[in-house]
């Protein structure tokens, strides 16, 4: 069982509480050089900071520049996390990703493939349908170099995101109540919550929350049955990545060089944007998953409880 991995470790409560705190921490150094880059920035235009939203942050770097540098904090909170798992907990990072003896990168890549082409598809079907949304944003030289920073760090960005909350939090939550539906629909929400201050959501209102809290539980419960965190990883990775070279707009939190630029104006979000993924799309993605992977116990996997193997209780007993 995969929250259960947390028992191969140490896995006190208070533990857990340090160690988000050192994750913190760790992305807060991560954004030290984005901050000073914008700082520089707003004094050579002679304009202040004070005041800015995270929109008019992000459009007084160049964007290829802005993207890097706000990745790094996510590298840097991927690498403080995966420290905490092996010096606080003693934990390795195969039992944080997945109850198989390795991980099983398979897995991984066929999330990848299958998002990254459902996510394609969207994108162009809406450009076809909607050819006056959208103009021609693609330059060459600036294109390669956003294909290096994303191919390189948004992966990171998506790691990060998946082992904190499907991983750490939801292993030590699981651990700590016995259950497994709590840490489901915490991290759910508490990762949908941390994208509030997103661009997005002050565009499109605060409906988009469903679209965030959503996805949040489809890529939870996709971890509980899989038993790991590789389908997870492989989703959300494509999920960034193919965006954020396809398609930009002016009030999407990544701004990039990329093939399309979306000159919509952004309205309320509506069915399309919010309720056909999560409430649609997802469910049939994972009825795909557990086809082929074979699912069974949906009821025991989501809303049974998290025990401690034996092997442990009879070292506490002989102990």
């Amino acid at each position: 069982m995969y929250i259960a991995q947390a028992f191969k470790g140490l896995h006190e409560w208070w533990r857990y509480i340090i160690g988000i705190l050192a994750v913190f921490m760790a992305v807060l150094l991560g954004q030290i050089p984005f901050t000073i880059a914008v700082f520089i920035k707003a004094i050579s235009k002679g304009d202040s900071i004070l005041g800015m939203n995270e929109a008019d942050l992000m459009t007084l770097l160049e964007p290829n520049l802005n993207l890097f540098l706000m990745l790094l904090s996510f590298a840097a909170g991927l690498v403080g996390l995966f420290i905490v798992a092996k010096y606080l907990h003693k934990q390795t990072i195969v039992s944080l990703t997945t109850a198989r003896e390795k991980i099983d990168w398979k897995r991984f890549w066929f999330a990848f493939i299958l998002w990254g082409f459902v996510s394609t598809s969207f994108i162009f079907i809406d450009y076809f349908l909607s050819p006056e949304d959208y103009v021609l944003n693609f330059k060459l030289v600036p294109f390669i170099i956003l294909c290096l920073i994303a191919i390189i760090l948004i992966p990171l960005q998506t790691s990060f995101e998946e082992y904190l909350f499907r991983g750490y939090l939801m292993q030590g939550m699981g651990v700590i109540t016995k259950t497994k539906w709590i840490p489901l629909i915490t991290t759910s929400v508490v990762f949908g919550l941390l994208h509030i201050a997103n661009p997005e959501v002050k565009q499109l209102g605060y409906i988009v929350m469903v679209y965030y809290v959503g996805t949040g539980l489809f890529l939870g419960i996709a971890t509980l049955m899989d038993e790991g965190l590789e389908l997870a990883l492989g989703f959300h990775a494509a999920n960034n990545l193919f965006t954020a070279l396809l398609v930009t707009a002016d009030w999407t939190a990544l701004q990039t060089h990329s093939v399309f630029k979306d000159i919509s104006l952004p309205g309320a979000a509506g069915f399309m944007d919010v309720f056909m993924p999560v409430f649609v799309v997802f469910p049939i993605v994972l009825f795909v998953f557990s086809k082929k992977y074979n699912w069974t116990n949906w009821k025991e996997k989501l809303f049974g409880t998290v025990e401690a193997p034996q092997i442990e209780t009879e070292n506490i007993t002989n102990n």
